[in-house]
């Protein structure tokens, strides 16, 4: 007999290789339908897992659905079935990889043509035929020669690379009927435990990223326990399309993206533009409020600068190839930080100077393989809303807790109410001492628990050079965003050697913080895009009001309004075209711009105006003096935040 340990610490004893399914079936019947593997001593594994050792008791927690382990198996189960039907439905296809990804999966193939949109209705129609056979995932250890062998009679190319830099001796592979996959597992039992599931799209995507390497093409799915999980996930995937900032930053002509200029660099069109300086200016404003100096900095530095910051041998794969300059090799800037560094360093500096804080809208520059490029989201050119701190060891937690309450500040302003936030700590390969990784830690820990932060910890996942705190803010359809970062930096004070007097008049090494609050401009603004839907808040919009002059005649008095909205400071417009006033109307709520002004025969007799809002509708007659005070009320950042 085995003995078996549950989660509730009672014991129960079984026979001697008993599988796991038994055990669960044994112990809580109802549980089985929505497990998908379990953790056995730490380890997880599939449910045909079998029990033996007499001598030792078995700790056994299981893995359901409502996990997202639990889920994160489901979906790669989904994965090796969607392999299994392009299979038997393009026998020629070779697999690469499948894994999953943020609420789905991929998988890559080598094939003769790309996919069409029929072939996904074919591939789906087979999969659920799959289903219905119940076919068993069944793992099977071979030797890595043994491997070799059978995918090398496979004919699979790309699972023999992926074999041959196993440094195991043996690999595992699954088996569903006829098909087989290289995979460490675990899978859920069988086919007939996939029950809701739908591919998406279809991209192309060179074999691990790089260009030099074949094109595959990868086919994009999603799957769910149940349907009605998976009818609310498409829902809100038909919204997030609907709120694409690619599609609305043409529909709106907010931005562009020009081949002829390059991939991944963008053009701010007008209406873009002035969002982005709203934000800049409002950024700027903050930033001095809270003790912060602004400066400015190159977009390019001689070589050497990079390898002292050691960004040359860590990101040179990321920073563009060197020019020549009289001689001198230069790069576009990857970071900030060493020029930032450079102006602490022009001048002595004391204890009792400290904190100092310095502020830039830095914009840099990193190679970014075409692939992954992504609108807005990832780009080769971006800007910064960077900022470096540097202090002294007793001044770090006050500092870090000053930053959190900036951060949520800055988010709530833009709408922004949601968010979960993350502790990494020390990895392997680090930078410093174990005893300053310590203190750094602590004072991230308890700055989050004094300002009564939830956080999750992210064991191992610091920079080498510090800890960091990650902020991922939730937008109006509750996708998480990356955007703001807090870093404690041990690596780059002493690179540069860089120093503050003491107390005692001794040189001591300052710690360092990296902070952004919103990440990239480029990429926080395509957030709120998609955030607003592309109807931004009235502090925020491009064009606030837009004067509609009924009639030509009507034009001249629209003017005098429109020169008066200028006067105070309001972005307006006015629409001097010979179009009915439905058609203007109607391209001014295409155009999101939250207020309108009708001015018409009537509104120039009794010197009123006919204003309309875009969430309130028809707003009742009011002088222009009354409308001004109606705009100047609202028209401000969120005050805590407040739902889009």
């Amino acid at each position: 007999m085995v003995k078996v340990r549950f989660e509730d610490e009672t014991v129960r004893e079984y026979p001697d290789g008993v599988s796991l399914a038994d055990v669960l079936r044994e112990k809580d019947p109802k549980l089985f339908k929505k497990t998908v593997a379990a953790r056995l001593d730490g380890r997880v594994v599939d449910l045909s897992t079998t029990l033996s050792d007499e001598d030792h008791t078995h700790r056994v927690e299981f893995v359901t659905t409502d996990s997202p382990e639990g889920l994160d198996i489901y979906r790669h189960s989904t994965a090796h079935l969607m392999a299994q039907a392009v299979k038997e439905l393009f026998p020629e296809a070779k697999l690469a990889i499948g894994p999953t990804i943020q609420d789905g999966f991929y998988y890559d193939f080598h094939v003769e043509r790309p996919f069409t949109p029929e072939d996904l209705k074919k591939i789906e129609k087979k999969m659920k035929e799959l289903v219905k056979r119940n076919i068993p995932f069944e793992r099977e250890e071979l030797t890595k020669q043994d491997a070799l062998a059978l995918f090398r009679k496979l004919n699979e190319d790309y699972k023999l690379e992926l074999i041959e830099e196993v440094e195991a001796d043996r690999v595992s592979v699954y088996r569903q009927a006829g098909f087989v996959d290289l995979c460490r597992g675990p899978h859920v039992p069988s086919t007939a435990r996939i029950k809701a599931f739908k591919l998406i799209s279809t991209a192309g995507a060179y074999w691990r990223g790089d260009e030099r390497n074949p094109m595959l093409q990868r086919i994009y799915g999603t799957a769910f326990p149940t349907a009605e999980e998976l009818n609310e996930y498409l829902k809100r995937l038909e919204e997030a399309k609907k709120r694409d900032h690619r599609r609305l930053g043409k529909e709106l002509k907010l931005f562009s993206i020009n081949e002829e200029i390059g991939p991944g660099l963008v053009l701010w069109h007008p209406d873009g533009a002035m969002v982005r300086h709203i934000i800049e200016e409002f950024w700027k404003r903050e930033h001095l409020k809270h003790g912060y100096r602004l400066i400015y900095t190159p977009h390019v530095a001689k070589i050497e600068l990079w390898k002292t910051s050691g960004h040359w041998d860590f990101y040179r794969e990321n920073i563009f190839s060197p020019m020549d300059v009289e001689g001198q090799e230069y790069i576009l800037k990857p970071m900030n930080c060493p020029f930032h560094i450079q102006v602490y360093k022009s001048e002595v500096r004391s204890y009792r100077d400290l904190p100092i804080r310095y502020a830039e809208l830095g914009t840099v520059y990193r190679y970014e393989r075409s692939g992954v490029l992504h609108g807005l989201l990832r780009v080769r050119g971006f800007t910064q809303d960077d900022a470096h701190i540097y202090l002294r060891p007793d001044q770090l937690e006050e500092e870090i807790r000053n930053i959190l309450k900036f951060t949520l500040y800055i988010l709530k302003s833009f709408g922004f109410n949601e968010y979960d936030i993350y502790l990494s700590t020390r990895p392997e390969k680090y930078a410093g001492t174990p005893e300053d990784w310590q203190r750094a830690e602590d004072s991230l820990r308890l700055a989050l628990e004094h300002e009564g932060l939830p956080y999750s910890v992210d064991p191992g996942e610091g920079v080498f050079y510090g800890p960091k705190v990650d902020i991922k803010i939730k937008d109006s359809l509750g996708r998480a965003w990356q955007c703001s970062t807090i870093q404690v930096d041990f690596n780059l004070p002493k690179r540069f050697n860089i120093s503050y007097r003491n107390k005692e008049g001794v040189p001591d090494q300052p710690i360092m913080i990296h902070r952004a609050l919103m990440g990239s401009l480029e990429r926080f603004f395509g957030c709120l895009v998609e955030h607003y839907a592309g109807a931004f808040p009235l502090w925020l919009a491009p064009v606030q009001v837009i004067v509609l002059p009924v009639t030509e005649r009507n034009i001249e008095y629209a003017e005098g309004v429109y020169r008066r909205l200028l006067e105070r400071g309001i972005r307006a417009e006015l629409d001097r075209r010979n179009e009915t006033l439905g058609f203007k109307i109607r391209e001014a709520r295409l155009r999101r711009i939250p207020l309108m002004v009708i001015t018409g025969d009537k509104e120039e007799k009794t010197g009123l105006i006919a204003p309309r809002s875009r969430e309130e509708g028809e707003l009742k007659e009011m002088s222009l003096e009354e409308f001004l005070h109606y705009i100047e009320e609202r028209n401000r950042p969120a005050e805590g935040g407040g739902a889009p």
